[in-house]
């Protein structure tokens, strides 16, 4: 074996202990653990394939798997489409471009913790600013975290405000690889401003969009804190999501192995999502 190879393993080997040691046996213990039935103190007991059985046969489950859906529909296509649109803005001429672009993205620097208590101050009944606006426009309304049918869309104007800046970079990043001399070969065969954005802009940026798309759905999928510092799953269940279903079952009830079996049901939607993703970043990549 060649000095150099030995040197590169001897480099690699710090990153490599902490991967299997934090990774790859978690995920394989895990693996192992949802075909036992195991309360975190006694004796793990071994019962096939009952954990599966009785997920699937879990109204609870179900209902949240339904409302991390609900979520990520909520704020997927709004944050993707948005994301663009101000990447669009910040990517022009416009007077103190910098500093706009550093007002998007302050937000997504804010712990979650700082976000979600300033956003469940604002939906505060009577005395929040939000409550207040709509007093003011004639609507009395209050209670939009207390409400099922406000409580998501809630908890999804949150999350849009706090990480919009992410996927504004991101397009920002995509559209500075995009040569001037493309726009300006436009600019004389008579195209417009929108018709740029249409035929030049959305189709060089199909690698952006792929990876913008299935990042934030990810993500989305993955909605947990905000919904716990805020809702805790309320009211009625209506913002119980599967992270924190999982959480739930697992560190609450001590039902190890059945939450192991929904996180393995989970891991494999991320699993097929990620493959989605690589499938379409090498498509677009070879046109």
């Amino acid at each position: 074996m060649k000095k150099n190879s030995i040197k590169g393993y001897l480099f690699f080997l710090p990153f490599g202990v902490l991967y299997g040691l934090f990774l790859i046996y978690p995920l394989i213990n895990g693996f192992r653990m949802s075909f036992f039935d195991w309360d975190l103190f006694g004796e793990p007991q071994f019962i096939g394939l009952q954990n599966f059985s009785k997920m699937f046969n879990d109204p609870t489950f179900w209902s949240s798997l339904w409302h991390t859906i609900y979520f990520v529909i909520l704020t997927v296509p709004i944050l993707v489409i948005l994301g663009f649109l101000m990447a669009l803005l910040l990517n022009s001429k416009i007077y103190m471009k910098r500093l706009f672009r550093m007002l998007f993205f302050f937000p997504y620097v804010l712990s979650i913790t700082i976000v979600c208590s300033i956003w469940a101050f604002l939906y505060q009944p009577h005395f929040g600013i939000i409550d207040k606006i709509f007093e003011i426009i004639g609507i009395n309304y209050t209670g939009w975290l207390l409400d099922p049918k406000t409580a998501m869309p809630a908890i999804a104007l949150t999350t849009i405000w706090w990480t919009l800046g992410f996927n504004v970079i991101l397009y920002l990043a995509g559209l500075q690889e995009i040569s001037d001399s493309v726009y300006e070969a436009a600019t004389i065969d008579g195209a417009n401003s929108f018709q740029k954005t249409i035929f030049i802009t959305i189709p060089l940026l199909k690698r952006t969009h792929a990876l913008v798309l299935v990042l934030q759905t990810i993500a989305s999928l993955q909605i947990f804190g905000q919904v716990y510092i805020m809702t805790g799953g309320g009211p009625q269940g209506s913002t119980r999501v599967l992270i924190q279903y999982i959480y739930d079952q697992g560190f609450r009830y001590f039902r190890m192995g059945y939450a192991q079996a929904m996180a393995l049901f989970f891991f494999a939607i991320m699993f097929v999502i990620a493959f989605i993703q690589i499938r379409l970043t090498l498509r677009t990549g070879g046109e």
